[in-house]
């Protein structure tokens, strides 16, 4: 096997020399001069600027020039850069899907400008506008080669826009300040990306041209941003955000009543051009949305998106070490969390914590962040400080070596919380590899886990490779999980297991009035265990046909043959009385077919169903999401989703459901009332999260936060209630 491993690793080394292509280039003409923002272009600088325009059409159809123009113009002082954007329409009639900023409504028109400031290919700035001034503002990692993962929309600055909305066009004028960018002192040139969002015509126009088979804001395509005088350093921000909430609560299953008011906040320190810090002081996340319920049906743990604020921001350089489904060395969500006396999850609160991230020089990254939590003698929960430091050193065009250590230590004294190890460590080396032209992606890592008690092969090692073309995409994994390898503060869905996966994907480019898209794929996975003789836990192959239509629909049909051998015994309903199945091999097959329709529609609606045997039984499942919307004000979902599992007697058959519908309000820029309800037959609850959100000044919120929880099974009984309220004011000082 480490033969395997040396040869991946001199591919890796080698496919670095690929090239790229040639890059546009635009101009940004310095001016000593202020401006004021009105959203309009009859200022005599935007006479004298050089006019950025030729956008060709990416989406639905590639490389023909837009249908209408857009004109783009940029000019800077000392402390700002502006961008002018004209863009050509028809009518006024323009599509609004929601008016909250960072909304992640399709069919809005718009124009987004992406600065890649260090030119390394790997992050950039996104700056996103419409023509009635809703803010998108966000950070792209990774190069941009996924969507949405490689998006991070919660990151928030101050910046200014203006619009106006004419005949035949409307101007969005972007003010944004350098002290909120990072880039090196005395730059002269950085890349970027312009993309214009046309719902009139519903397509999708970019400025750098992108290969097809790539998504259109991969940072291999940017163009060429010269500015005539360099960029000095600019003046570091100090941002202040205290916060205040309160809540009461009824515990109507114990017949507690309760109530809290606390303080705390988050201080942002810019640490030169590159580095950004961190603190916070008793985080309370109360506002955040509720996760999205689901049924597992499978043999383990289910990872959940992290949804808070503080720990997202700059997350690349903190959850991008290991494999990122079975082996992620950190994941934020473990820390805030701890199991109870009984082995239940439950939350674990936050007392302080920091985190310094960003650019040392221009191919230095660092990353550090320690968070320390508090101890609760209730629950037989340790107080524990959560470190985790990362450096991340580029090498070639685009590529990097990456260093990560984590350590969780026990720092409680009680005898009482003896429910954990001392201290939890790991080491790792992550080499990524990403090709000038984003042809090759590959990634290796070697990971070692510490402990205080000593285990037998505490280590994790791995390595992908995944090439992409316009017609062909292939992906190629190994991975090997010792049986002794913990991570406290990561992720790994199981340990001891030796795992291939190979996938191939070949594209067929219709274009035609009704097809885009037809492709074709073949996947096999297979899973054994080493340190058991080998033996065969997984195998899969699956065949999957998918076709994508010219009206932004898409379908898709997926054949799977599965076997899985059971090494201990499995409760798939987790019923309490339910006969599990027991230790054994399990030779299955399944069919799913699903339809995704056109989400930049008011309404649209996507549903799927899967059909087969499941183990020694038979399962059906259905699934669907209705979406509806009133421009710009309301916004709703309506998802639903069935499965009907039969096993041979002894064994238990059920039918299981979830309900969640969603209703949002977005009353005006700053007024927004969201509303979830979520119903699980499998946990025989139902539970209710309305948030009412104010935002009374420039990225300072009051939040109104209502949650109830029902029994849902021979009554209907409340179980907890709350009520709570935020309130956070920015200070940009």
């Amino acid at each position: 096997m480490m033969y395997n491993y040396l040869i991946l690793l001199f591919l890796f080394l080698n496919i670095y020399k690929i090239c790229g292509q040639n890059l546009k280039e635009a101009y940004a003409s310095f001016t000593d001069k202020e401006m004021f923002l009105d959203g309009l272009d009859n200022e005599k600088i935007w006479e004298k600027a050089k006019i950025i325009t030729d956008f060709n059409e990416f989406f639905p159809v590639y490389s023909n020039k837009s249908s209408q123009k857009t004109e783009i113009k940029m000019v800077y002082d000392k402390n700002y850069i502006y961008i002018l954007a004209k863009c050509f329409v028809k009518n006024q009639k323009i599509n609004v899907p929601s008016l909250e900023r960072d909304n992640q409504q399709r069919g809005n028109e718009g124009i987004a400008v992406i600065f890649d400031t260090y030119k390394d290919g790997n992050n950039s700035f996104w700056f996103e506008s419409d023509h009635t001034g809703v803010k998108k503002d966000g950070l792209v990692s990774n190069g941009g080669q996924n969507f949405p993962e490689d998006l991070d929309f919660t990151w928030d600055i101050f910046w200014e826009v203006q619009t106006s909305i004419n005949k035949n066009f409307y101007v969005i004028e972007f003010k944004i300040p350098f002290n909120s960018l990072k880039f090196p002192e005395n730059s002269k040139q950085w890349n970027v990306q312009f993309i214009r969002v046309d719902s009139q015509k519903s397509t999708f126009n970019i400025w750098s041209q992108v290969s097809k088979g790539f998504t259109p804001f991969d940072l291999a395509f940017f163009g060429s941003l010269r500015f005539n005088k360099p960029l000095q350093k600019s003046k570091s921000p100090f941002i202040l955000i205290p916060y205040t909430n309160g809540q009461i609560s009824k515990d109507y299953e114990n017949k507690i009543n309760s109530s809290d008011f606390a303080f705390g906040g988050d201080v942002k320190i810019s640490v030169g051009n590159g580095m950004n810090l961190d603190i916070t002081l008793n985080p309370d996340f109360s506002q955040v949305e509720v996760d999205d319920q689901i049924i597992n049906l499978t043999r383990f743990e289910v990872n959940l998106p992290e949804k808070r604020q503080f720990f997202i921001q700059n997350s690349d350089l903190f959850a991008n070490f290991g494999d990122s489904r079975d082996s992620r060395a950190f994941f934020s969500r473990r820390i805030g969390v701890a199991k109870d006396k009984d082995g239940n999850t439950t939350e674990n609160r936050i007392i302080a914590g920091a985190r310094l991230s960003g650019k040392i020089s221009d191919n230095l990254r660092l990353g550090f962040l320690n968070m320390q939590t508090d101890e609760d003698l209730k629950n037989s929960i340790s107080a524990n400080n959560n470190l985790v430091f990362t450096l991340q050193q580029k090498v070639f065009s685009r590529s990097n070596i990456g260093l990560i250590f984590i350590n969780r230590e026990k720092t409680s004294n009680s005898n009482v919380l003896n429910n954990q190890e001392k201290f939890n460590r790991v080491i790792g080396l992550d080499y990524n590899l990403l090709s000038k032209n984003s042809k090759w992606i590959a990634n290796i890592h070697a990971h070692n886990s510490f402990n205080e008690i000593k285990k037998n092969n505490p280590y994790s090692i791995g390595s992908l490779i995944l090439y992409n073309t316009r017609n062909n995409n292939l992906r190629f994994k190994i991975l090997k999980i010792g049986e002794g390898f913990e991570s406290d503060l990561g992720f790994i869905m199981r340990n001891g297991i030796y795992k291939n996966i190979l996938r191939y994907e070949r594209r067929f480019w219709i274009e035609n009035e009704k097809l885009r898209l037809i492709s074709l794929s073949q996947l096999i996975r297979y899973i054994d265990r080493p340190h058991l003789n080998t033996l065969i836990t997984d195998k899969n192959f699956s065949t999957r046909v998918e076709i994508n239509f010219m009206n932004r629909s898409s379908f898709e049909i997926e054949f799977w043959s599965s076997f899985t051998y059971l090494e201990n015994e499995f409760n798939i309903t987790r019923n309490d009385n339910a006969i599990p199945l027991p230790i054994g091999k399990y030779d299955y097959n399944f069919f799913e077919l699903n339809y995704y329709g056109d989400n930049t529609k008011n309404f649209n609606i996507n549903t799927g169903i899967s059909a087969g045997k499941f183990y020694n039984g038979n399962k059906f499942s259905f699934e669907t999401k209705l979406n509806y919307r009133i421009e710009p004000i309301f916004q709703s979902s309506f998802n639903i989703s069935y499965d009907k599992i039969d096993l041979p007697l002894p064994y238990d058959s059920t039918e299981l459901w979830l309900i969640g519908p969603k209703i949002n309000f977005t009353f005006t820029k700053e007024l927004f009332w969201s509303n979830y309800i979520q119903y699980s037959s499998l946990n025989e609850s139902v539970g209710i999260n309305s948030r009412l959100q104010f935002r009374f000044a420039p990225l300072s919120d009051f939040y109104l936060v209502y949650n109830d929880n029902y029994f849902a099974s021979n009554i209907f009984a409340p179980k907890v209630r709350s009520l709570t309220f935020k309130l956070s004011y920015w200070f940009n000082l």
